[in-house]
């Protein structure tokens, strides 16, 4: 089972694939750096000798920053536009979409289940 960057790559999936399983490593950049490498996408995992996963993770590891790195990077950020007060970071702060999606229709994962809020009228009704 090869290991890059403090992940186990699946061995049953092309080594394409496989890289998306780090953090920070997508399919464009998987492709790129098997380019580099000059190693066929479609190979399994399970099918890469030792050397070439060695030269795999010299590529990512010098050239990129990936995992824990990169998620320390990332909320760090956010961190910082939070406590300068810009309106991403208010977005960000209270969880809600900071890309100027729209909330009225959309961004139920962001907001949480659907809650109905109604006009009050059954409740004032039964009262009287």
């Amino acid at each position: 089972m090869a290991r890059i960057a403090g992940v186990n790559l699946p061995n049953q999936k092309p080594i394409l694939i496989a890289l998306t399983a780090i953090y920070g490593v997508g399919r464009n950049r998987s492709a790129e750096v098997l380019s580099l490498a000059k190693i066929d996408s479609s190979r399994r995992t399970s099918e890469l000798s030792d050397a070439e996963v060695e030269t795999i993770r010299s590529i990512l590891e010098k050239q990129y920053t990936l995992e824990g790195e990169l998620r320390m990077q990332i909320g760090q950020n956010v961190k910082r536009l939070k406590e300068i007060g810009t309106y991403r970071g208010e977005r960000h702060s209270r969880r809600l979409p900071a890309r100027g999606q729209r909330t009225k229709t959309n961004a139920r994962t962001k907001r949480g289940k659907k809650l109905t809020v109604g006009s009050g009228r059954k409740a004032a009704a039964s009262k009287t």
